[in-house]
């Protein structure tokens, strides 16, 4: 008797092993069409949006399964990544019929804590010229609701070194997914360098900086989103006793971003914005800065090529923190800002072309900045280098006559 109940359990477990080894088999017959990845008043697909949320690598894996064949023991890994990017509670993923035959949609849904802490570091890199720059936040969550704080100091990114503090509030996306609010604060001190001072003159440095800004954006179609808003800025000027200069204006955006499948993988991003100050919201600044930016990227394997153009053009009068400046981290790699404008310039145009080979780099960057009723003055600049993610380590060649001299740049930077 023991024999025969051994033998029906063998039977069954046989059967139970070919009915998911069938069940598996008929999945994996189907191609999948679209996949996205939602959460509690949110959803993104990652083929055509370029969600934060996500890092770009995983964008790309989660991207790469349209067009092939359904893979459960891929998808479970998939999730498991999520479930670890997110510090989500649970990842699951969920197989429907797609709109053609032999196709399937695939959605993973991530159930996040309602509560919780994250910590991040969106900017830490050295460069020879202007030193080391970086920042620190931490992001409270409370019911999709995120609490932003954090530190910096920054010499790379505008004229003045800035250091203080920042607060933001974000809410996740509302109105049935489409649009979302971002109210910003910062209180910085500010540090000038010699070569800025001497050209500059008393009258149009100041000494602290604090921003209020509040942007509500709305996304009008998957791959467009628009947003509006303002900035309130307050400089305290150098002369002790002196009333603050106001420089508000207002704000906004157009952001495009689309990608194309396939057997080569096509990403095209388009940007552009605007802001204006006016004596109407109590500015003592009138101008209107605009900035627009196009970028290309072509991957296939490990190889990757990135085209990224982008130019500015102010008119009127603007504070130093909004001028354009070339010569740092990211533009026109290996020269020296303060030496190509120590005051930034109100007309620039900038050119990267990027060639990726798993984690090797080598670049190639040209630029203008200038101002108004003067010459443009083209320069170029070169380098290679290592990147993983947004870590890079690059050494960086300024193309001028007479000597070389090169800059080394290491960390990163969102």
């Amino acid at each position: 008797m023991k024999f025969v109940w051994l033998s029906a359990l063998l039977v069954g477990g046989l059967m139970a092993a070919g009915n998911e080894d069938a069940e598996a088999n008929v999945n994996t017959r189907y191609t999948v069409e679209t996949v996205s990845v939602s959460g509690e008043g949110w959803s993104t697909a990652p083929a055509v949006d370029r969600d934060p949320k996500l890092s770009s690598g995983l964008r790309k894996e989660i991207a790469s399964l349209i067009g092939e064949k359904l893979n459960p023991a891929r998808l479970d890994d998939l999730a498991k990544r999520l479930r670890k990017e997110l510090r989500a509670r649970s990842v699951e993923h969920h197989v429907l019929r797609g709109k053609s035959p032999e196709y399937v949609e695939v959605v993973f849904s991530v159930e996040v804590p309602p509560n919780r802490f994250d910590v991040s570091v969106p900017k830490f890199l050295y460069q020879a010229k202007q030193g080391w720059s970086g920042a620190v936040e931490g992001t409270a969550t409370v019911h999709n609701n995120g609490f932003t704080a954090g530190l910096v100091s920054d010499g790379d990114e505008i004229v003045e070194r800035f250091t203080g503090v920042v607060a933001r509030y974000e809410s996740q996306p509302a109105l049935d997914s489409r649009a979302r609010l971002n109210f910003e604060f910062a209180s910085y001190h500010e540090l000038w360098n010699g070569a800025t001072v001497a050209s500059a003159g008393a009258d149009r440095l100041y000494r602290t900086r604090q921003e209020f800004q509040p942007v509500l954006s709305v996304r009008v179609a998957r791959p467009l989103e628009l947003s509006f808003g303002a900035s309130f800025e307050s400089l305290g000027q150098q002369t002790p006793g002196a009333s603050p200069l106001a420089a508000n204006s207002l704000v906004a955006g157009a952001r495009y971003s689309r990608q194309f499948e396939g057997a080569s993988d096509q990403a095209v991003e388009a940007a552009y914005d605007l802001r204006a100050g006016t004596r109407g919201i109590a500015s003592d600044f009138a101008y209107t800065r605009h900035r627009w930016e196009l970028r290309y990227r072509f991957s296939h394997g490990k190889h990757e090529l990135v085209d990224d153009s982008w130019g500015g053009a102010i008119l009127g009068t603007a504070p130093l923190f909004d001028r354009f400046v070339l010569g740092n981290s990211t533009s026109l790699r290996g020269w020296n800002k303060f030496d190509l404008d120590p005051l930034g310039g109100n007309r620039v145009v900038h050119n990267t072309v990027e060639y990726h080979y798993g984690v090797f780099q080598i670049f190639c960057d040209s630029g203008a900045i200038w101002n108004g009723g003067q010459p443009a003055v083209a320069r170029g600049s070169v380098g290679v280098g290592l990147r993983q993610g947004v870590f890079s380590v690059a050494m960086a060649f300024p193309l001028r006559e007479g000597r070389m001299d090169p800059v080394f740049m290491v960390g990163m930077n969102y």
